[in-house]
């Protein structure tokens, strides 16, 4: 009885396929909005379909909005290129995580520095079917 030689990234490819997002789902890494801005937006769209939520986007002064939108859009025609009806789509979930912090430095009066936080975030979009 012979066994099957595999090497590590063939067990790790065969477990992610198992555990992978079967909703349609859209991820930006590294937006340049802080995670607590990108909640605030977020929080207003959290469990609305995904024509509401558009409409929000588009009208909401905030500049997350805008980035935010884009990734709600992109997660929808996602859906629609696995066969899913637009209109039935409402956003399962959504989050915005801390990614890398950008450290900037900032000169102030005797010589003294101030640091400065350039803060970014993952934001994540799931959708499912009502």
């Amino acid at each position: 009885m012979a066994v099957e030689k595999r090497s590590r990234s063939q067990y790790k490819h065969d477990r992610n396929k198992e555990n992978r997002e079967k909703r349609p789902h859209a991820k930006l890494t590294y937006a340049r909005i802080p995670v607590q801005k990108a909640c605030f937006v977020m929080d207003a769209i959290r469990g609305k379909d995904v024509t509401t939520a558009l409409a929000i986007l588009q009208y909401n002064p905030r500049y997350a909005s805008s980035v935010i939108y884009k990734l709600l859009a992109s997660a929808a025609a996602n859906a629609e290129f696995q066969g899913k009806d637009k209109d039935n789509l409402f956003i399962a979930e959504c989050y915005a995580n801390n990614g890398p912090i950008m450290k900037r430095i900032q000169p102030r009066a005797q010589g003294r520095a101030y640091r400065i936080n350039k803060r970014m975030s993952n934001l994540s979009i799931i959708l499912d079917e009502r």
